[in-house]
């Protein structure tokens, strides 16, 4: 019977490989201003079909055996100690986060009212968990052509009631983890990274040269189909830290006390031997809650497709970094752009090309936006602009309390309104690249 499984696995990948080959393997002529250039989207061979067909014959479905291989696999990339894998890289904010309100974390714990620095430039689930538990986040600005955070604001920024750093590599960009490590080492406070657009950025502090994500407390990944690799949905929390990697899964499953994988039961060699809370003893551990958690797992079919795409992911960082620098070579010197700028000490793994438009350059961002949809050239806004801008934020301006300011956010209202950005993701074909430049340079030439 074994035998007769294994052969019809073996026909129906072989079958996979061919369905490939027809629907997804064939290149299309790209023909320009017909021809849509995306800003990024799904970047995949048979090997994840093959993955995902595989996994499903399984039919494991919740977390499992393919998860557990990505985790590992993930940490090793990341040569940090423990990855939990979540649905999105917003669920992976949203654990980041709400370990760090843990009871367990003593006096070093968040709590309702306590502060966050972050930034009001980027994505809002960034911040969003913060403001939902209840705490304040602190804005303070960015610098332009970085686009990350200004750390001479953070000493402003910082008060008694501050407990944390929460911030994103803004769109591959590593921020100045120097310097904001340093303010964190020197008040005692939580350092989370946003990495989910910066997967495989590198940064070098103290002669080491790491990857973004691993310098904090906690760091963030995504896997939405743009980002640098995909499971379709899905994101991962990753730390060196025992005690956070056991919150981060309590948080992520239910919120339960219990550590034991899907799958296995008594871990702990004392599922019916303890007492917990006002329970009565021996009640069986794997139903013991110690937080107010959530079910945010993925699937194992979800896992399966992004352990093919991390056996590539080294490649697709490379790919990423030459589309940038072939667009950086041709744009640069074009009266009325500013071009963005890696920071001091870093390489950026980019997510995308960001240009801003000069206030003098004659022309606006939404016309040149506008000019390149027209040639099917995608387009994207650095995500909020200005978060404080937008709806959400109507009801907390009203009572005038939830948030603090430092300053008058000058540059994250520049980005709001003059800067914009486009793919660089592997996908992209030299004569796509080349589309881009020729169709920017004769927009400003007629301008």
């Amino acid at each position: 019977m074994e035998q007769k499984e294994n052969r019809l696995k073996e026909q129906i990948l072989s079958l996979v490989k061919e369905y490939y080959a027809e629907t997804f393997g064939k290149s299309k002529e790209f023909i320009p201003g017909k021809t849509f250039v995306n800003y990024g989207g799904r970047y995949f061979g048979e090997e994840e079909l093959v993955n995902l067909v595989d996994s499903s014959l399984d039919f494991w479905l919740t977390a499992g055996p393919w998860a557990h291989r990505f985790e590992k696999r993930f940490a090793d990339w990341l040569s940090v100690k423990f990855c939990s894998l979540t649905n999105s890289g917003s669920s992976a904010n949203l654990l980041a986060f709400m370990a760090l309100t843990s009871s367990e974390l003593g006096e070093r714990r968040i709590k309702r009212g306590d502060e966050v620095i972050t930034v009001a430039c980027g994505f809002p689930t960034t911040v969003t968990p913060c403001i939902q538990y209840g705490a304040v986040p602190v804005f303070v600005d960015i610098t332009v052509p970085e686009y990350n955070i200004d750390v001479t604001q953070l000493e402003q920024a910082y008060s008694k009631k501050t407990k944390a750093v929460m911030i994103a590599h803004s769109l591959g960009n590593a921020f100045n983890l120097k310097a904001v490590k340093e303010f964190c080492d020197t008040h005692n406070l939580w350092l989370v990274e946003d990495n989910c657009d910066a997967l495989g950025t590198e940064y070098t502090l103290d002669g080491e040269t790491r990857k973004t994500g691993t310098f904090g407390h906690i760091g963030t990944s995504s896997f939405y189909p743009p980002h640098h690799m995909t499971m379709g949905e899905g994101g991962a929390v990753y730390t060196n830290d025992p005690l956070l990697h056991r919150l981060i899964n309590s948080f992520r499953d239910w919120g339960r006390d219990c550590w034991c994988m899907g799958g296995v039961d008594n871990t702990c060699k004392s599922r019916f031997s303890k007492q917990y809370g006002e329970l009565p003893l021996g009640y069986d551990h794997k139903y013991v809650y110690s937080h107010f958690g959530y079910n945010l797992k993925v699937t194992d079919m979800q896992a399966a497709i992004g352990c093919a795409q991390l056996e590539k992911l080294d490649q697709i960082v490379s790919a990423r970094r030459d589309n940038f620098n072939f667009l950086k070579e041709r744009l640069k010197g074009i009266k009325g752009l500013i071009l963005p700028e890696a920071e001091k000490n870093s390489n950026p793994s980019w997510f995308g090309f960001l240009i801003s438009v000069a206030e003098d350059a004659g022309f606006t961002r939404n016309e040149l936006s506008e000019y390149l949809e027209k040639n099917r050239i995608q387009t994207r806004n650095l995500f909020a602009g200005n978060l404080l801008k937008h709806p959400a934020f109507d009801e907390m301006k009203k009572s005038g309390e939830g948030y603090r300011v430092i300053g008058e956010l000058v540059n994250t209202d520049f980005v709001m309104n003059n800067t914009f950005w486009i793919g660089v993701y592997p996908g992209m074909k030299p004569e796509m690249l080349q589309f881009m430049v020729d169709t920017i340079k004769d927009f400003v030439a007629s301008h």
